[in-house]
């Protein structure tokens, strides 16, 4: 399976545009593509793109997954009978059951130029119903290939000034069926009342999964594991800072198996940390067996998040968070402003007991409560306003230098531990553990002060 990011820019033609001669032309492509997706059209309502690609008697699947401001593109050669196994697997958390089959066919014929690592293609598109051609519709795209986003723009300049212009970001697929992208707004309106602001941000964190579920299937980027694990911690976060308001039976439930998925995934996630930063140390080439040992651990760590999310308990928590409906407390009248007080004054009591010389573990139990008071800062918001941002943001940078002295806290056990009284081990190990000791004492230095600016922070969102 080949895999690539594509970074691309879209335009669309005026009449009578020509394409300018900016670089080398390639030879004209003719291809039809059949595009695949259920019945509700949900795969391209978020961005995710399935087709089979039939140009000079060759068939290729490609699988298009939105990845920030670009795509992962996936390429299968493959018939067009079945979507192949390998992409159908990513693509579990979005479909839940339900079936593939055709949703439209497009005949393209495509002009491109090849110019500073970048390649302008302008795509005559006919949609396809049987043999009769439905509609019609061309566009320009310019896609990176090794250049950057300075080559993007000055080309997009240069074919706007040729006649096209910049439009929205659109599908192919969107265009032939006539469909408007859809966003899902997980931003409850004014004035919502606390059930509604819950449910948006379970809502939110939702989608949140499904972002990164199949790059997480697909393993190539850390960075998705990442963002699984943040979504999964942050809704039961946002059932803990909600309990008086809850029913505890309903509540209970769902915290609990969003704190099975969070087991599932942590392992995982924690070596892909300690990796980075064991391999960012110059000092690491002294204990490539050490490495070695780690990375056969991480993929068995892969492999319980794999199966985790293959389970069907997996999925059921999706369905329940795309529609959860928060149960109240027949007499809850709390604000979420009146939560997030009660969540800070348990940190700022907990911060009380603490000194430049607390013990790691000590540490790093402040650094959950402070966790759990940005969280409940960020479902109180609305509430909060600016000053709630600025909370946020300051317990986003504390919980940071915490995290650092943690991180290195456990490099150091686990270069320990491999180290375990070998003195060959011990002698190769020592630059690696000197280097852990000066991140722990840089973060004791700095987290002082960076919980200063919190309890600042915190006054005033709380005046």
């Amino acid at each position: 399976m080949r895999e690539s990011v594509e970074r691309e820019l879209k335009l669309v033609p005026r009449e009578g545009f020509l394409l300018p001669a900016l670089g080398r032309e390639l030879p004209q492509r003719d291809f039809v593509s059949t595009y695949f997706d259920a019945e509700d059209l949900r795969l391209a309502r978020r961005g995710i793109t399935l087709r089979h690609r039939l140009e000079d008697g060759a068939g290729l699947w490609q699988l298009k997954l939105p990845h920030g401001a670009s795509r992962i593109e996936l390429e299968v050669a493959g018939p067009p009978a079945r979507p192949p196994a390998e992409l159908v697997d990513l693509l579990v958390a979005h479909l839940r059951g339900a079936g593939l089959a055709r949703v439209a066919r497009l005949r393209t014929r495509r002009q491109t130029l090849r110019v500073d690592g970048a390649e302008i293609v302008d795509d005559s598109v006919a949609v396809l119903d049987g043999q009769r051609v439905a509609a019609r519709f061309r566009e320009v795209e310019v896609e990176s290939l090794d250049g950057d986003e300075q080559t993007l723009r000055r080309l997009e300049q240069a074919l706007r000034a040729a006649g096209a212009e910049p439009g929205e970001w659109t599908p192919k697929l969107f265009r032939a069926l006539g469909l408007a992208p859809v966003e899902v707004s997980a931003t409850p309106p004014d004035g919502a009342l606390p059930a509604e602001v819950l449910r948006s941000a379970f809502v939110a964190q939702h989608e949140r999964l499904l972002a990164h579920d199949p790059g997480t299937r697909l393993g190539s980027d850390p960075e998705d594991l990442h963002q699984l694990r943040v979504a999964t911690r942050r809704a039961r976060a946002f059932l803990r800072a909600a309990r008086p308001l809850l029913d505890p039976e309903w509540a209970g439930g769902l915290r609990a198996e969003l704190g099975w998925l969070g087991a599932a995934l942590g392992p995982a996630r924690d070596l892909d940390v300690l990796l980075e930063h064991l391999r960012a140390d110059p000092a690491a080439a002294a204990v490539v067996e050490l490495l070695a040992s780690l990375e056969r651990e991480r993929a068995r760590a892969y492999e319980d998040v794999l199966a985790a999310l293959s389970e069907e308990r997996y999925l059921a928590l999706l369905d329940r968070l795309e529609t959860v409906e928060p149960v109240l407390r027949s007499e809850a009248g709390s604000t979420l402003a009146g939560l997030w007080r009660e969540e800070w004054r348990r940190t700022r009591r907990a911060f009380a007991k603490l000194s430049v010389g607390s013990a790691d573990e000590e540490l790093h139990a402040a650094r959950i409560k402070v966790k759990r008071s940005r969280y409940a800062a960020e479902l109180a918001e609305a509430e909060l306003g600016v000053a709630g941002e600025r909370f946020v943001a300051a317990a986003k940078r504390l919980q940071d230098v915490l995290g650092e002295h943690q991180d290195a806290a456990v490099a150091e056990e686990r270069v320990l531990a491999w180290a375990g009284g070998d003195a060959e081990r011990e002698t190769s190990a020592e630059p690696l553990l000197e280097h852990q000791r000066r991140r722990r004492r840089a973060a004791r230095k700095a987290w002082p002060k960076a919980w200063e600016r919190l309890e600042r922070r915190g006054r005033k969102a709380s005046a």
